[in-house]
């Protein structure tokens, strides 16, 4: 099979599998429901009909009002998170980078910390949202500026190290808003473990346009991903304007992690390993790698949402507990891979 036919394949077999493991998202719970229910239903609601045979009223509700937007917002949770993973790596030329790296998640994790903390209902229910972006993007801007003053060329180490920095010291701003917060303390750190639970249609139509939109903007960068991927004076050399470069595209990784984890909190280890997944089995070119990491990250997540749920019925473990179960022994694997290449 050639590259391109492998290429097409995988692309094909990921939208399928995604669509099937969403279904599997929505079918799976306390109450039963057949895959078939799920998409009569979902069928039926996107063609108008109200009209749907055999099925009640009860498990219409459960699949359209309760689990198909959990499943949604895990889907493109995952599609966020992996995607900005894709590109931080790659600008950074460190496969152990993410949006975390940056101080990112921290960032949002901060601005939905206010929110919560003070009772900001400044834009209805989409607080929680602008908040969080608004937040992650300011840090990404902090650590870039940051770095900028240190190292005019914007190496990729200094902005990783700004951005450990700037994330330490968000995290301890955190703490602190976390123990000061009162009887709101409970509910930051529920917030901040990750969950799906109680998420209704709102956020999914803010979530899906912003993701979708992120990861084609992404994706119109995938020849400038590919030059970066071999240092920043061979992008420079074939023309391209590498601060530019990296400012935007770590600004709308920036926007599209802060989006996330402010509707879903702070889920980590995703947008490690969906990348990673995708340029092993499929290819390195980013015109693959940004929308397969996207497509990978969100199976991985409603995977993982699933997980949560079933685990320990009838309490729900929290999503980054699960994520973090499978990333971490990952990570570990591709740090002492990186390691023995280095020493060998």
């Amino acid at each position: 099979m050639s590259r391109h036919s492998r290429s097409l394949f995988a692309v094909i077999a990921l939208i399928v599998l995604s669509i099937l493991t969403v279904a599997v998202g929505v079918a799976v719970g306390s109450t039963g429901i057949s895959l078939s229910e799920v998409f009569a239903v979902v069928f039926n609601k996107l063609i108008g009909s109200d009209a749907i045979n055999n099925i009640d009223d009860p498990t219409v509700a459960i699949v359209w009002n309760l689990r198909l937007p959990r499943a949604l917002l895990a889907f493109f949770t995952g599609c966020a998170l992996s995607a900005s993973g894709a590109v931080v790596q790659s600008v950074l030329k460190n496969p152990l980078a993410s949006p975390y790296t940056l101080g990112v998640s921290s960032g949002a994790s901060l601005g939905a910390g206010l929110v919560i903390a003070f009772g900001i209902t400044a834009f209805g229910g989409l607080t929680l949202a602008v908040f969080g972006t608004f937040f992650a993007i300011i840090t990404v801007i902090a650590a870039i500026a940051l770095a900028t003053r240190v190292d005019r060329s914007l190496e990729s180490t200094t902005i990783v190290l700004c951005g450990m920095v700037l994330s330490l010291f968000i995290n301890a701003l955190f703490t602190i808003l976390s123990g000061l917060s009162g009887d709101k303390m409970t509910q930051i750190l529920r917030w901040q473990m990750g969950s799906f639970s109680g998420k209704g249609w709102d956020s999914i139509k803010v979530l899906i346009p912003i993701t979708v939109l992120g990861v084609l903007v992404l994706m119109m960068f995938s020849k400038e991903l590919d030059v970066l991927s071999f240092g920043d004076e061979t992008a420079a050399s074939v023309g391209v304007e590498t601060r530019r470069v990296k400012w935007i595209l770590l600004v709308i990784s920036s926007i599209l992690t802060g989006t996330a984890v402010s509707f879903a909190g702070a889920i980590g280890f995703i947008d490690l390993v969906a990348p990673h997944i995708v340029r092993r089995l499929v290819s390195s070119k980013h015109c693959l790698v940004v929308p397969l990491s996207a497509l990978v990250g969100g199976v991985f997540m409603v995977i993982a949402d699933i997980v949560s749920r079933i685990a320990v019925i009838p309490k729900e473990l929290p999503v980054s507990a699960v994520t973090a179960l499978i990333g971490a022994p990952f990570f570990v694997y591709v740090f002492f891979k990186r390691v023995k290449r280095r020493s060998a």
